[in-house]
């Protein structure tokens, strides 16, 4: 904030003239000064994050600032909302995970002209009967390179922040998002009671240029990239650490609001009358070939811009056009990103190695003379699989053009100059366990499974990861010192671990071996669907491992269907079944789950109280629910015969609504005549049908 201050604004003091000594005011006039000061800090953080026109220097701003703090640590003032609760709360043991308000879905993709032409004539063809077939305008919006968060506000106070995640669920970083100067804690003007915004942490190169120096002077390591540096500070346990990083946000979504405007222009409009930040760069065109010329545009001046961007976004302005045209499980068909052309260097590859992963799937990785890619110090990079190594026919020794996929993950994309006289051979042997290697199409695969060290390493990270058992200390680092010192050579030796031994490790102590034998203790009778998500079925999420669960009901029927059988369960189709049946027939994989059973692991099967009580019924929820989380309602229901799923329909047979509910679902009930019921209602039909 460097611009001088002009006399007739009303939020300008002098703090050298304007503030008497803390000790010497009474409290009423205490309360009233730290109003005023809130009141102008909001301001001026309005004025410069988003009109980005400053009225006062920094030093006046930060005098304002340490005057609020002052009153607020000496007589207890402190809000909900004050400016001064951006110096970040109190540390947590880890981040908790919150459902999103609506989904937050992907957006489709590609670095073809030709493809966003094609989005352009599936929206025309979607559109055709409808008036906005002629009347169509596409929103271009800059790509940034950041990291996707849903903010939350309510009667225009910020209430809670949460990062993408899986798209339905996310982690909680409510307190690291509150320190991020250029979020509003409090909305301005005519804002809705509710509202739910879509924006981009990152971190500004400049910024992030002048962060990395100051690490390296402190003998720290630099981050890759301001993507990295934005995702890795948002994620801290300590809210302080965010606060001292210098991220920044754009707003570009409405989630879900309780007053929703007409089109993408005017949520842009109205974020920037609430003190919500949108990007200048962002245009309306009338066609699809206007679009191709603002991404052309906007790839020869990405250099200039203050932050990393690595495409653009095309999106249908009309809300009632993207109302008709919908959107898939995964993304809307109403918006379409262009991205640009990843960024290259030639470098040579010194060394080929071949990686283990988790469902031990092997991975050629080039070993390379470090180069700089965009910004980056490149010193490996993929080479996928062995039918790429064999398209690109590359060896040790060739130079190699590099570049960053998504400008994000290392890529060999081409051969320059063959320098050797064979090419790579990839092994047909394990590198980690010495078992043989199988192919499958252009992948291939270990076949020692869980017998496996190097599938064994990711396995257990896997298992005791919250999309497992969710076991509490057990990390990448503890993992890696309990393999080292022989302790576990296997997933079953979890549960056979010696508290003496384990408090003998370096950095360890009685109370760290005792806490872990509790949470490994814990994991001994856990769900059957957690369980069959913890050990590493490929293609099984927590999803289809519920759905398995459910279908089949104990661990043994899982294990012993076949393909045919496998496929009668919801979204199993016979490539998952494939999978899924592969793995159970593997007798390594065999042997370690019974191995886990004779320590005492008893996965519990899945109890379906009631059956088909709610046999035919659909059931949509939107808002919050005072006895069940949504995920609870949803269980419930379909543990009972009925359906529940996440978007209104002319199927669905009850909109349930709960406190703070979104208006999207409750509009679309009322297109399809869904009856809507609160959640005494929904207590009474269950009560009703004998679920409760």
């Amino acid at each position: 904030m460097d611009a001088d201050a002009p006399a007739d604004n009303p939020y300008v003091t002098d703090p050298d003239t304007d503030f008497a000594p803390v000790a010497t005011i009474d409290g009423s006039r205490a309360r009233e000064q730290a109003r005023q000061l809130r009141e102008a800090i909001r301001y001026h953080d309005y004025r410069y994050y988003v009109e980005t026109d400053p009225v006062i220097g920094d030093r006046t701003y930060d005098a304002l600032f340490s005057r609020l703090q002052d009153l607020e640590d000496a007589l207890d003032l402190e809000t909900e909302d004050s400016p001064t609760r951006r110096v970040g709360g109190e540390p947590v043991d880890e981040l908790e995970s919150v459902e999103h308000v609506a989904p937050m879905l992907s957006i489709d993709q590609s670095g073809e002209a030709d493809e966003v032409r094609e989005f352009d004539e599936r929206v025309r063809d979607g559109l055709a009967d409808s008036d906005w077939g002629k009347d169509l305008q596409y929103v271009c919006e800059p790509k940034f390179d950041g990291l996707s968060v849903e903010i939350v506000y309510e009667d225009g106070q910020y209430q809670r922040a949460a990062t993408r995640g899986d798209g339905v669920e996310g982690d909680d970083v409510t307190e690291n998002v509150r320190t991020i100067p250029s979020v509003p804690q409090r909305l301005r003007g005519d804002y809705p009671e509710f509202l739910a915004v879509r924006g981009e942490v990152y971190m500004p190169k400049e910024a992030f240029r002048e962060y990395n120096k100051e690490r390296v002077e402190r003998g720290e390591d630099a981050f890759a990239n301001p993507r990295n540096a934005a995702a890795g500070t948002l994620r801290q346990l300590d809210p302080s650490i965010t606060a001292e990083r210098p991220l920044s946000v754009y707003f570009f979504g409405v989630l879900d609001a309780s007053e929703r405007t007409d089109s993408q222009q005017a949520d842009l409009e109205a974020f920037q009358e609430w003190g919500l930040r949108v990007a200048e760069e962002v245009e309306v065109v009338d066609d699809v070939e206007a679009a191709i010329d603002y991404r052309d545009a906007m790839l020869d001046g990405r250099e200039e811009l203050p932050y990393e961007i690595d495409g653009v976004v095309v999106k249908v302005d009309g809300r009632e056009a993207r109302d008709i045209l919908g959107a898939t499980s995964r993304h809307p068909r109403w918006a379409f990103a262009y991205k640009f052309p990843a960024r290259e260097e030639v470098t040579r590859v010194t060394d080929i190695v071949v990686q283990v992963g988790r469902t031990g799937r092997l991975t050629p990785v080039a070993l390379l003379d470090p180069v700089e890619v965009s910004g980056v110090t490149v010193s490996r990079a993929s080479l996928h699989n062995p039918e790429e190594i064999e398209r690109l026919g590359v060896g040790v020794g060739d130079s190699v053009r590099v570049k960053r996929a998504g400008d994000v993950i290392p890529d060999v994309s081409a051969v320059v100059e063959d320098r050797t006289e064979s090419h790579f051979s990839f092994p047909d042997h394990c590198p980690a366990c010495d078992s043989a290697v199988e192919r499958d199409g252009p992948m291939a695969y270990c076949t020692g499974g869980l017998a496996c060290p190097a599938q064994l390493e990711r396995a257990i990270e896997h298992y005791a990861s919250r999309a497992g058992l969710d076991i509490e200390g057990l990390g990448p680092e503890r993992i890696d010192q309990l393999m080292d010192a022989g302790l576990v050579e296997g997933l079953p030796d979890l549960y056979a671990l010696d508290r003496a031994a384990l408090a003998d490790l370096e950095g360890w102590g009685e109370t760290s071996a005792e806490n872990l034998l509790a949470e490994i203790e814990a994991a001994r009778e856990p769900p059957l669907p957690d369980f069959l998500a913890a050990i590493g079925v490929p293609e099984v999420g927590p999803s289809t491992a519920k759905s398995l669960a459910r279908e089949f009901g104990d661990l043994d029927a899982v294990m012993d269907a076949d393909a045919d059988e496998l496929q009668t369960v919801d979204d199993v189709g016979p490539t998952v079944a494939r999978e899924i049946r592969e793995f159970f027939a593997s007798e390594h994989n065999r042997e370690v789950i019974e191995q886990l059973r004779d320590r005492g692991v008893d996965p519990q099967p899945v109890e379906v109280d009631g059956g088909d009580e709610l046999d035919g019924l659909t059931f949509v929820c939107t808002g919050s629910l005072d006895e069940f989380t949504r995920s609870e309602a949803q269980e419930l229901v379909e543990n009972h015969g009925g359906s529940a799923t996440s978007s209104v329909s002319g199927n669905t047979d009850y909109l349930v609504v709960g406190e703070n509910p979104g208006t999207n679902k409750r509009e679309d009930a009322d297109a399809e005549d869904v009856p809507e019921i609160d959640e005494d209602q929904f207590l009474a039909l269950l009560e009703e049908r004998d679920v409760l």
